[in-house]
């Protein structure tokens, strides 16, 4: 459907803003108090101790996977290699 032309000449084109709208503070919180950390490096370590040992095992498992998936090709290629090799007449 086609939105109709604007057919009176001192209609407003966008809506209205309200310039004066403040966001509703939230006083109370069942979250608990975290304690804060006193400079960057004190965020940075904890960070790296808590994530550091999960990001080196999902690596790792990703790093297996590709090995896993690019031996597998080339021990097929060498099979059929030896299978060939095998096959054909010395001479």
């Amino acid at each position: 459907m086609k939105s109709l032309p604007n057919t009176q000449p001192n209609a407003r084109k966008f809506p209205l803003v309200d310039y004066h709208y403040h966001a509703s503070i939230l006083n109370s919180s069942s979250a608990p108090c975290l304690q804060t950390s006193k400079s960057l490096r004190d965020i940075t370590r904890d960070y790296f101790d808590a994530e550091a040992n999960r990001e080196f095992l999902c690596e790792a498992a990703v790093f297996t996977a590709l090995i896993g998936m690019a031996i597998l090709p080339i021990a097929t290629g060498v099979s059929a290699v030896l299978h060939l090799l095998n096959v054909l007449p010395l001479f």
